[in-house]
């Protein structure tokens, strides 16, 4: 599960992508363009850190008022 959720995190910045294959390498483009997708995947990965933060500051309370 933790490989999972690393393997779409990594998808959603774009880090990770399909390995190429030798004959696969082509040039890039010298400014890579900044449209509204690249504006929408930071908003998503805020998103997911704000949710993954506040879900563990929940669940550390939430033992902490357990074990009280």
């Amino acid at each position: 599960m933790a490989s999972f959720a690393l393997d779409l995190v990594l998808w959603l910045t774009g880090v990770r992508g399909p390995i190429p294959r030798f004959d696969d390498f082509r040039p890039v483009p010298a400014a890579p363009t900044a449209g509204a997708g690249y504006i929408v995947r930071i908003l998503a990965i805020m998103a997911t850190v704000f949710a993954a933060l506040s879900l563990a500051i929940w669940g550390t309370v939430w033992i902490a008022i357990q074990l009280l």
